[in-house]
Formats: C-alpha cells, structure tokens, sequence
C-alpha cells in the first residue's frame, strides 16, 4: 500500500498551536491529549487515503476533515504528499 508523505504548512503549524492552547485555556490537559491523539490518528490513515475528507465547500483544490464539533482541518494533495494547510473554528469565519 503506498504512503504519502506528509508536510505542515508554517500555517498549519501555527493554527495547531493555537487550538491546543485554545483548548488548554477553557479544559485540562487530558482534552489536549485526546485531540492530540485524534490528530495523530487521521495523518496516520492520511497517509494511505489521500481521499478520506471530502472537498472543502469553499476552496476545491482543498480538503476538509472535521476533527471535533469545532474544529476542522484542511489539507491539499501535491504529488505524493498531502500538505496540512490550517487548522480552523468552524464556528467562525474562515475560507475554508
């Protein structure tokens, strides 16, 4: 089965440390492990299932995967890799 690689956007990254510490100031560090470990396991089938999250509604060349009833992340396909682009509030605005 192939694998894809996978790379953080200086976005995603940012967006990442942003939700943890969002999740940190309102609830404990055990909610921060549990979606740490949520994350870790959807780049884990990521990596094999370059399709898993349907298109974005907004941006097409996109892919979004709700990780929580707030949140989501968007990912794009480039080749071989899939590049995490952003972490968002889907109760906010976003682009995505």
């Amino acid at each position: 089965m192939k694998e894809y690689l996978i790379s953080w956007s200086p976005l995603a990254e940012e967006t990442y440390l942003k939700t943890l510490a969002q999740i940190l100031d309102k609830w404990t560090v055990k909610e921060v492990e549990d979606f740490e470990s949520k994350i870790e396991s959807l780049i884990k089938k990521l990596k094999t299932q370059k399709y898993l999250c349907p298109p974005s509604g907004k941006q097409i060349c996109l892919r979004r995967c709700v990780i929580a009833p707030q949140t989501s992340l968007v990912y794009q396909i480039k080749d071989n890799t899939i590049e995490l682009v952003a972490f968002f509030d889907n109760r906010g605005e976003h682009k995505y």
